[in-house]
């Protein structure tokens, strides 16, 4: 039977000191509920980025750096990661699984990562929990391996929904206009030195459900009189939710159902392959971040089943 794929780095555990406030624990949890609540989905293990596939959106430098252990302890610091060999395996693993995603996506409409959406990592150095750039190192790909079928250009979007703006990703992509990169994230929060992305959106502390899908839906229409994707990158953090740490905006459980809707509808109306990384989610109860998730993938699925059923 066919079933939705989704690639799967939980395996590769990051080990944290005690009491970091990354939370790591989210990824099994999700796992667990996705086995238990959406047998549908089918995960699989995220394969392994290679150094020629990040090169594609970020320096031999970087990358040998990581990869060897000879990062300097400052920018260490700005990722917020001690540095181990299990470290530099996730974060291939968390940029082969967008990687798979999307080539999965299009061929099947839709395809997720269960981590990924790193995406405060620029060229030359990471931060926020970012390591490498997961969505410009697919994005630089996928449009790589399309052309080598001698198709049309490919283009990009990459919608980012995580609370937090995607300054790595409009680093990388700032002269490239085969990427379109859209930002709706709090005006106030992290990074505090933000880059320019093609469209930001500028959210105020305590942005609830109805003013958040207004903006949601004055962006997408901008987008789509300023773009024409072939494939859409959906980071689709957890982060808005009103509980979380780190958010300081005010989404329900439903007003984020409802974000997820809305971006998996501007995509199959337009019949353009979507995949999706979970991206950013700290709320202190870690079950309501993955509950958050849980219903991205409720969403996804749906979308996911109307892509099948018009297949010829």
């Amino acid at each position: 039977m066919l079933r939705m794929r989704a690639f799967n780095s939980g395996q590769f555990v990051l080990p944290l000191p005690a009491g970091h406030r990354f939370p790591m624990g989210r990824y099994a949890l999700l796992r667990e509920r996705l086995e238990a609540r959406l047998p549908d989905i089918r995960m699989m293990e995220a394969p392994r980025a290679s150094d020629g596939e990040l090169a594609l959106a970020h320096t031999p430098q970087w990358i040998a750096a990581i990869s060897n252990g000879s990062v300097a302890p400052e920018a260490m610091r700005e990722i917020g990661f001690p540095w181990s060999e299990a470290m530099v395996e996730r974060s291939r693993r968390s940029a082969g699984a967008t990687i798979a995603a999307c080539r999965t996506a299009l061929g099947e409409g839709v395809s997720a990562n269960m981590a990924g959406g790193t995406h405060h990592a620029s060229a030359g150095k990471g931060g926020g929990f970012c390591v490498f750039n997961d969505a410009a190192v697919a994005a630089r790909l996928m449009q790589a391996e399309h052309g080598r079928r001698g198709r049309l250009p490919l283009g990009v979007a990459v919608i980012d929904l995580d609370v937090h703006q995607g300054n790595g990703t409009a680093s990388i992509f700032r002269d490239d206009p085969s990427v379109f990169t859209l930002s709706l994230h709090g005006a106030k929060n992290f990074p505090f030195r933000k880059e320019a992305s093609d469209l930001d959106v500028e959210l105020p502390d305590g942005c609830g459900d109805a003013d958040y899908l207004a903006a949601l839906e004055q962006a997408l229409d901008e987008l789509e009189r300023r773009f024409t994707p072939g494939l859409v990158i959906y980071l689709a953090g957890a982060d808005p939710f009103e509980r979380d740490r780190l958010g300081r905006l005010k989404l329900s459980f439903d007003g984020l159902e409802a974000r997820d809707r809305r971006v998996f509808d501007f995509a199959w109306q337009r019949r353009i392959p979507l995949a999706f990384a979970m991206a950013g989610g700290y709320a202190s109860d870690i079950s309501e971040t993955v509950q958050v998730q849980l219903g991205t993938f409720r969403v996804a699925l749906e979308y996911w089943r109307r892509w099948q059923n018009a297949a010829p």
